[in-house]
């Protein structure tokens, strides 16, 4: 499955997972030996690889001529993508989409052979021993199109309200695979059709070679708004002609909706947001990271049943069909780049900056359509209060601007009085973890924490929300007694968390952490029972603990 709906009517588009491949591991007891694998997939998913950390050859063949472009959904944690033996990619990050464009293949069966590596080493920064699962191979959809010496790249379309009306900046990014001097004047230039929410635009003569990211702005009469409560989506198709011919097209899909930050709140459409979340890692003892559709699905209906209308895609970018699937439920979103944890040291590897700004500048131009987005976060609880790693979220932050500036931006912070970037983002964010590594009371903490906020950093008057918060419960663990790792104890340490910061009139909301039991790597062990984050109101099976009922009822009562 590629998406939740079609995205091109006239280039010919195929996935090429969803299907049987080739596995071959290279390190190990079965190195060289050839198995039979189901794509998308995970290495722990297939019973000889359960703990398996290298690289693995993943091949099949395909049939095609001309010129294709091969789009990779994710790939963990490090790819090499080879096509008849010659290498034509490679990316680093799993939560990414990356392409390869071959032009001018023969006529034929053709392989494909992509080396997945999850191994821990110095030349990855953000893929390390952590508190959730690195997990190895082809995550993700690989999609094989059939493209012109032309295409769309992205259409971006960016709504807002002015003079009474929804309006729309809509940007097409254009690519071309020829040179400059390999064909004519004429066949250099293209027409652009856009058809949006009942518009149509016509843009006239586009030199390609030239001018390849061409900006309209529109106004539109009679649209619905996009909310969670009533997630109207549209849908904007570009078609790009020449000589009056279709050459190739494009559809997106987005919302009408607009995010902004006044003071200590966060608007959507002028109303304010209070956010009722959960923390949700991909993560599954059948399909580790590589969730199908169905399992996505039904953990979305779980989340909804709580009465949540937030996820935050702790602590990468997530699947493209998972926020297709927010789009269309009307969930809002807190997506991050990819990192978490990392100390100054960490962040000192000569591979960060490079590693984590790539993150970014692949996550916003791929997601940018999806209106459930409402905030972009960075560096979960990185190095925030160090001047090393200041700069490091200055030139992020930076760059995400760059980017985009319709929606706001943030991190979540652990810095207890002590971070000196809070005058950085948009919206000041905190992990705190009262009734779980510490007894002070949660009302007493969370003003406390405040309170320095207001007072001794330049944070003060921006928007607040506590990003986590929990204690973990062991499914089926219960005692008289109420202790610690007992569904008892993690059920009435959250009824008092999310009282208390529910009802501080400061704060915009929580997200809790976490949704679901997630496996941890074995080299983080940290005193985890069971090798395993427990901090989930469900199980890792999505069994109900009892600090379910407890989050559904604060969460449907408290507005």
């Amino acid at each position: 499955m590629i998406r939740t709906f079609n995205t091109h009517s006239i280039r010919k588009q195929r996935e090429l997972t969803g299907r049987y491949w080739n596995f071959t591991p290279c390190q190990g007891d079965y190195a060289g030996e050839s198995f039979k694998v189901a794509t998308p997939s995970c290495f722990e998913s297939y019973p000889k690889f359960a703990n398996y950390r290298g690289q693995g050859e993943y091949s099949t063949t395909f049939e095609a001529q001309g010129n294709i472009r091969l789009e990779f959904k994710g790939v963990s944690h490090t790819a090499e993508v080879f096509l008849d033996g010659r290498k034509i990619a490679e990316h680093y990050n799993a939560y990414t989409i990356f392409d390869a464009v071959c032009t001018g293949l023969k006529p034929g069966v053709h392989t494909l052979m992509v080396r997945a590596d999850n191994r821990f080493s110095e030349k990855s920064a953000l893929h390390i021993p952590n508190d959730y699962m690195t997990y190895g191979g082809i995550i993700r959809p690989i999609v094989l199109e059939e493209v012109r010496a032309a295409y769309i790249q992205y259409v971006h379309v960016t709504p807002y309200r002015a003079n009474g009306k929804w309006n729309a900046r809509v940007t097409v990014k254009l690519k071309n695979v020829f040179s400059k001097d390999s064909v004519s004047k004429e066949e250099k230039r293209f027409d652009l059709a856009l058809e949006l929410a009942g518009l149509n635009v016509m843009l006239s003569d586009i030199d390609i070679t030239t001018q390849q990211e061409i900006t309209t702005e529109c106004v539109f009469e009679n649209v619905e708004a996009w909310t969670p409560e009533h997630p109207q989506l549209y849908e904007v198709q570009v078609r790009l002609l020449q000589k009056g011919m279709v050459y190739d097209d494009l559809i997106d899909r987005f919302g009408f909706r607009e995010i902004h930050v006044s003071g200590k709140e966060i608007y959507l459409n002028d109303k304010k947001i209070r956010i009722k979340g959960l923390c949700r890692h991909e993560d599954h003892p059948q399909f580790g990271c590589a969730l199908p559709f169905a399992a996505m699905a039904a953990d979305l209906e779980l989340i909804k049943d709580l009465g949540a209308n937030s996820i935050r895609t702790s602590h990468y970018p997530n699947d493209e069909i998972f926020l297709d699937m927010c789009d269309e439920n009307g969930i809002l979103v807190w997506e991050e780049n990819h990192a978490r944890g990392l100390s100054e040291e960490a962040m000192r590897n000569s591979n960060f900056e490079w590693q984590a700004e790539q993150v970014i500048t692949e996550m916003i131009p791929a997601h940018y359509n999806h209106p459930s987005i409402y905030i972009w976060g960075i560096l979960n609880e990185c190095a925030s209060e160090t001047e090393y790693g200041r700069e490091c979220y200055r030139r992020q932050f930076d760059l995400i601007r760059s980017l985009d500036t319709s929606r706001p931006c943030s991190f979540a912070s652990c810095k207890i009085k002590t971070d000196i970037c809070l005058d950085l983002p948009d919206v000041v964010s905190y992990n705190i973890y009262p009734l779980w590594y510490h007894d002070t009371p949660v009302e007493e903490y969370l003003d406390d924490l405040y309170q320095w906020i207001q007072r001794d950093t330049k944070g003060s008057g921006k928007p607040f929300l506590v990003t986590e918060i929990g204690a973990g419960g062991l499914y089926g663990y219960r005692n008289a007694y109420h202790s610690k790792w007992t569904e008892e104890y993690q059920a009435q340490a959250l009824e008092k968390q999310l009282t208390a910061v529910l009802s501080y009139k400061d704060c915009m909301g929580v997200y809790i952490w976490q949704f679901c039991d997630i496996r941890i790597s074995d080299e983080c062990f940290a005193g985890r029972p069971r090798t395993m984050n427990n901090k989930g109101i469900v199980d890792e099976y999505r069994r109900a603990k009892l600090a379910y009922d407890v989050v559904k009822r604060i969460y449907h009562e408290i507005n």
